[in-house]
């Protein structure tokens, strides 16, 4: 293992008690939204108990389970453990972008798969070097180390854009802006476009809409991209922009979201500073959101400690109203501690699936990224897949969710 792979492992461990302090143009990637109007009233809750891992997505070993692991990422391509792990469609299939990597070249990763049934997991193939290990993400003129990790990405005519987080502080533990890079080579190099943003915008999740599915967009034609982001990492609440996607090269012309008019309409600035809140919680990082055709509302998960959990919400229209947060996954109730997540062992000994040399270091839950592509439902329920990072064992699991609406 390389010297920047151990010390990217070792910043990680150093501040993870800092993060879990205790338990306690045209583009075939457009959302199928209907029309303004047409959404469903209904509330919607999640079905209890049917939150549940699929596998583990990294590493050789699922130490749970005591068997090896579908992609073997270690054999394979020299990759012991990740994170995040935000997809987008591309090319026929999925990109997944990881985070900091442990393993043989350090940095970042990324994988792609074909494979359209996360029911018995998935099949990653990385995108490997020249030695057919595991080939870590680099924008040129871009520091890209500890916390400094690609979070969002989108495919627009053959290209794939990718957002990354940068500028990370050690003493504010805060990543300084998100910038905007462009890939024309399936992943393997990457071009610096623009700064995306230094406020509110730093994690992000990027949807791509037709502009005249929804009523209230800046254009009424042609398509665009939502952004929904945060700031102040794991201190903010959630905000929402929306550019053009025929300007997805160039900076700027980005409108954020700035309230909601007496007509009910929404407003938007040219400033990022006059973005308001979609709701009040400050305590979101990353985040995810898609819409739910079955479902027909616009689904959010983030992690947070009050309450504690994978949350989620949901709304009608991409600026809300959004209902009040529900858990998803609670790591004591949704089998996560004492079984694919590890306990402290200065509380109790209840499994045996630390990062050796861990066994004090509590797992904690984050990164709740949905895979759009594989949601199924039949209009009265509507069962989710994403991904979730667990900290200790410092890996990714693929999870699934139903829920329903009355």
């Amino acid at each position: 293992m390389k010297a920047r792979s151990l010390l990217v492992l070792a910043t990680l461990f150093m501040l993870s008690a800092c993060i879990f302090k205790h338990p306690g143009v045209l583009s075939k990637t457009t959302q199928s939204l209907p029309l303004s109007g047409s959404q469903s009233s209904k509330r919607i809750t999640y079905v209890e108990g049917t939150t549940k891992k699929i596998c583990q997505l990294i590493g050789d070993n699922d130490r749970e389970r005591k068997q090896s692991t579908l992609n073997l990422t270690f054999t394979r391509y020299k990759l012991a453990g990740t994170d995040l792990g935000f997809s987008f469609q591309s090319n026929g299939g999925l990109f997944f972008l990881f985070g900091d990597t442990v393993g043989i070249n350090g940095g970042d990763s990324i994988a792609f798969t074909t494979d359209s049934s996360p029911e018995d997991c998935l099949d990653l193939e990385f995108v490997t070097d020249d030695h057919g290990n595991y080939l870590p993400l680099k924008v040129p003129g871009i520091s890209l180390g500890a916390f400094e990790v690609p979070m969002a990405g989108l495919s627009v005519l053959g290209s794939n854009y990718v957002f990354f987080t940068t500028d990370y502080d050690v003493s504010s533990k805060n990543m300084g802006r998100s910038i905007v890079a462009r890939s024309n080579s399936q992943a393997k190099t990457f071009e610096y476009l623009y700064d995306f943003s230094r406020d509110k915008f730093i994690n992000i999740s990027p949807v791509i809409v037709a502009n005249a599915s929804l009523n209230g967009l800046p254009n009424s034609s042609g398509q665009g991209i939502l952004f929904w982001g945060s700031g102040a990492y794991r201190k903010s609440n959630v905000f929402l922009a929306y550019k053009s996607l025929s300007s997805i090269d160039t900076p700027g012309e980005i409108k954020y979201f700035s309230g909601v008019a007496s007509s009910g309409s929404p407003l938007w600035s040219d400033k990022e500073s006059d973005a308001v809140p979609l709701f009040d919680h400050p305590c979101v990082g990353e985040l995810s959101v898609a819409w739910d055709p079955f479902l027909k509302k616009w689904l959010m998960l983030y992690n947070c400690i009050f309450p504690r959990g994978i949350n989620f919400r949901t709304a009608d229209y991409p600026w809300g109203p959004w209902s009040e947060a529900q858990v998803l996954f609670d790591p004591w109730k949704d089998g996560g501690y004492c079984h694919f997540m590890h306990v402290s062992t200065d509380s109790q000994i209840c499994d045996a699936v630390s990062d050796p040399g861990r066994e004090k270091d509590w797992a904690g839950e984050y990164g709740p990224y949905m895979i759009p592509s594989s949601f199924t439902g039949d209009g009265d329920q509507s069962t989710i897949y994403f991904v979730m990072s667990t900290w200790n064992p410092y890996t990714v699991e693929l999870m699934k969710s139903t829920f329903i609406q009355k």
